[in-house]
């Protein structure tokens, strides 16, 4: 009883239990007590109290047992489903691989080329096929050993300057022989550039899709902003192109405007709209991006596509970082922006990789007239601060 009373107390109450049991005076009374004491006892405890019965062991169950102890646990495949899906891929879930990085290259020119001469096409012209931007030297491109995919895609008739000159050279001589030359024909097409557009003090670039049709009212919307412009003095600069471009060179030449088109090298030939009065040509992109800064007091920007957000966050880096001031970038089209904004606030002043304030840095509005006069005004302010 002296065990049975360690095993049903606690140690705090060990003595009293002990004391009550040695008053107890017959074994009648030693029997009442038990049945009474029984309902206090938890039952987990009165089974530690009882000698366990053996269990036979189904040999199933324990073939079951081991089968399952032998499997990874579920947070180990967990890991590893998480690790399979963390491999390389690209947003639309293919495999990243040279090829797949071949072959989306390869659709991707053919996408500027296709997006271009729909344009030309929505406009009722069909594409011009003259030769009406520099090629430079014709070159075959030689094929990589990559593998027969890879060779067939990028079988191009000829290498653009830009990509001459982003090329890695094999070798010294090599260098010394082709990039110091290079750097005189860039520097003649600078020059070429700041003489024909000298005369520019007044200047807005639009930019925007080159698919875009004339029946569309992003199309229409372009070229009432030029046409407004256009009466107040402005230049006009577009990239040349069919779509957007086509409407604010457009729309220029109807409000009396300036009507100025930078074309650029394109592995196919690309001809430019025909309400361009003044038509530069150029190799690199470089070149031509820096006369769209330099000779203009403000972005206008449509929806597009990768050339687009390109000239857009290039001026807003400008800003930014001081190289330019009062020069607005102006967002046609809130529906079609509204992802990107939202994004930014979200994510880039989320985590603080810009300031909040930076946002103010953009204009975005659907009214032609609200955007022309945000660039008239910002013209304003910039004359005032000479």
């Amino acid at each position: 009883m002296l065990q049975a009373g360690v095993h049903f107390w606690s140690q705090g109450k060990l003595l009293t239990r002990i004391n009550h049991m040695a008053k107890l005076p017959t074994s009648a009374s030693k029997k009442t007590a038990s049945r009474k004491a029984t309902p206090k006892v938890a039952t987990p405890k009165v089974a530690t109290l009882t000698a366990a019965k053996p269990k036979v062991a189904n040999p199933a169950v324990r073939t079951a047992t081991i089968a399952k102890a032998d499997k990874p646990p579920r947070a180990v495949l967990a890991t590893a489903e998480r690790a399979v899906a963390r491999q390389a891929r690209t947003p639309t879930g293919k495999k990243a691989s040279p090829t797949t990085r071949a072959v989306a290259e390869h659709k991707a020119l053919e996408g500027v080329r296709a997006r271009a001469e729909e344009g030309h096409r929505k406009a009722g012209r069909e594409p011009e096929r003259t030769g009406l931007v520099s090629k430079g030297a014709v070159q075959v491109r030689k094929k990589r050993a990559l593998n027969t995919i890879d060779q067939d895609i990028r079988d191009l008739p000829m290498l653009t300057e830009d990509e001459k000159l982003l090329q890695t050279q094999p070798g010294s001589e090599a260098f010394t022989r082709s990039d110091p030359w290079r750097v005189m024909r860039i520097t003649s097409e600078f020059v070429e550039g700041f003489d024909a557009l000298a005369e520019i003090t007044k200047g807005v670039t639009i930019f925007g899709s080159a698919r875009t049709s004339p029946d569309d009212p992003q199309y229409k919307a372009a070229a009432e902003v030029a046409r407004l412009l256009g009466q107040a003095g402005f230049s006009i600069i577009t990239g040349a192109g069919p779509g957007i471009m086509e409407a604010a060179n457009k729309g220029a030449k109807e409000g009396g405007g300036h009507s100025v088109g930078c074309n650029i090298e394109l592995p196919f030939e690309q001809g430019a709209n025909p309400y361009v009065d003044t038509l530069v040509n150029f190799r690199y992109f470089f070149v031509r991006k820096t006369m769209f800064i330099k000779y203009s007091n403000a972005f206008i920007i449509f929806p597009g596509g990768f050339g687009t957000l390109d000239e857009l966050f290039e001026a807003l880096t400008l800003i930014q970082t001081g190289k330019i001031y009062q020069f607005p970038v102006v967002l046609f089209g809130r529906h079609y922006w509204a992802g990107l904004l939202r994004w930014i606030q979200s994510r880039l002043v989320g985590e603080g990789k810009i300031a909040a304030a930076d946002l103010d840095l953009l204009l975005l509005t659907d009214d032609p007239k609200e955007a022309a006069q945000a660039v008239i005004d910002a013209h304003a302010a910039q004359t005032a601060s000479r």
